[in-house]
């Protein structure tokens, strides 16, 4: 498997890796296995000084380490650097809060005392996407690394500096080697990982068909696993919302990362009272978008991550024409040099078009028109993800009314799905299960151990 740096602004290799040997993985699953260990006999304390100083210097080099996502994917300097900042708040919020996450709880049983322990499993394996490259990463490492765990990570081919970046910064900020492990492999060795006995849970973040695969093989082992996969979150506007700031919202939604996220708007659902009003001004956002280097701060439309991600949206897009939609604005590529997609809006895209079930990975947005509240939620509904979701209203009270009905991982209100290191994040159906940030994301690979102490006198 080719580990590879590709600028997609102007399709130069950046630099080229050799992928893990055989002999290198079992060499650094030993490492990882002692290096267990060790560190799950450290103080949270100690934990927190190592990540501490890692989020710290992810401040202080944010230019550094942001510039690097630019170079290998294309976001824009300000959204990288958005990124980085991010991740270091995420590593920085567990670094401060996860012994009170993991505190001892005491139970009441009728005789005697017990209480349930938090206790670290072992080496956890995590293969994530490029589309995030330092976020995904501290959202996998800094929850279970201050739990005690150690953690393997093969990351996207495609943002290997990255990689390499994220795995040296906890050795700078003085974690053992092992604890943290950048893993250059093939999709065979992914298989040979999870069959590994040292290795004890599984995380993925990627597409549906990875997530199947994955959690099947971790299945096979009996091994716990989390999966974040794809989405098609739905933008519901009702009739009461403000239409201005409502449309600023829905173009960040879905313009952010150039379409490239999971909990991305896809799905814009307006109820048909403003839904010219939400079509006019949206188009005529999308039409301001200048596409450029995504260095320069004038720069409003990036690249997508490389070209096979842009001929794979094309084709997406070619399908759904096809099969009846209308290409209101874009539809193609960008006349220029790069990997870009001009910002798109497709209407009539009904149910029986594969469009109508698919995720789009990039700026594609479909616009579908509804008569009312019950009609908006029935098709925020039908569909096979369920990651996240959002509704535009001036009555708050009916928006969490109608965020009740939707099925999904997450709801928000007046607002975009995103993204907190305070808030649990993660979804159903076929946008898969476990949750990840927030108190919730620290729980999901540890050992939650009963210890009960009783009379030796009492008779059973």
């Amino acid at each position: 498997m080719i580990y590879q740096s590709v600028n997609p602004y102007d399709g130069s290799i950046l630099k080229t890796y050799q992928s893990t040997t055989n002999a290198e993985l079992e060499s650094s699953l030993v490492k990882a296995d002692g290096c267990f260990n060790h560190w799950r006999q450290t103080t949270f304390a100690q934990r927190a000084a190592v990540a501490e100083k890692a989020a710290d210097m992810m401040r202080k080099r944010v230019d550094e380490f942001a510039r690097l996502i630019t170079l290998e994917m294309g976001k824009r300097t300000s959204e990288a650097r958005g990124e980085v900042l991010l991740s270091a708040a995420i590593i920085e919020y567990y670094a401060k809060n996860a012994e009170l996450f993991l505190v001892s709880v005491q139970l009441t049983p009728k005789e005697g005392e017990a209480k349930v322990e938090s206790t670290p499993i072992g080496v956890l394996f995590g293969v994530q996407p490029w589309n995030f490259p330092y976020y995904q990463l501290a959202r996998f490492a800094a929850p279970n690394l201050m739990a005690g765990n150690v953690v393997m990570v093969k990351h996207a081919a495609n943002v290997p500096q990255c990689a390499v970046a994220f795995e040296q910064l906890w050795l700078d900020a003085g974690a053992p080697e092992g604890a943290y492990t950048n893993l250059r492999i093939s999709h065979e060795q992914v298989n040979t990982v999870i069959d590994d006995r040292r290795v004890k849970g599984v995380a993925l973040t990627g597409s549906v068909d990875a997530g199947r695969s994955v959690a099947a093989r971790a299945g096979q082992n009996l091994k716990k696993a989390t999966m974040e996969l794809g989405g098609s979150d739905a933008f519901i506007v009702l009739e009461d919302a403000d239409i201005a700031k409502t449309v600023k919202w829905a173009v960040q939604a879905r313009m952010a990362n150039t379409g490239q996220s999971c909990v991305a708007a896809k799905r814009f659902i307006i109820v048909e009272a403003v839904a010219d009003a939400f079509c006019s001004q949206f188009k005529a956002a999308f039409e301001a978008f200048v596409p450029g280097n995504p260095m320069d701060e004038a720069t409003t439309l990036g690249p997508m991550s490389s070209e096979a991600a842009l001929v794979k949206l094309l084709g997406q897009v070619d399908v759904a024409t096809a099969a009846g939609a209308t290409v209101v604005l874009g539809g193609k590529r960008v006349p220029m040099a790069g990997a870009f997609m001009q910002p798109t809006v497709l209407t009539n895209v009904t149910r029986d078009n594969p469009a109508f079930h698919e995720e789009f990975f990039g700026p594609v947005a479909m616009i579908f028109r509804v008569k009312d509240e019950d009609e908006a939620v029935a098709l925020a509904n039908d569909s096979d993800f369920g990651l996240g979701g959002s509704v535009f209203t001036a009555d708050v009270a009916r928006g969490e009314r109608l965020a009740s009905r939707v099925n999904t991982g997450m709801m928000f209100i007046n607002q975009p799905t995103g993204s907190s290191p305070d808030l649990p994040f993660g979804g159903i159906k076929n946008s898969g299960f476990g949750r990840e940030l927030g108190a919730q994301g620290i729980q999901e690979f540890v050992n939650k151990k009963l210890v009960r102490t009783a009379s030796i006198d009492a008779v059973a």
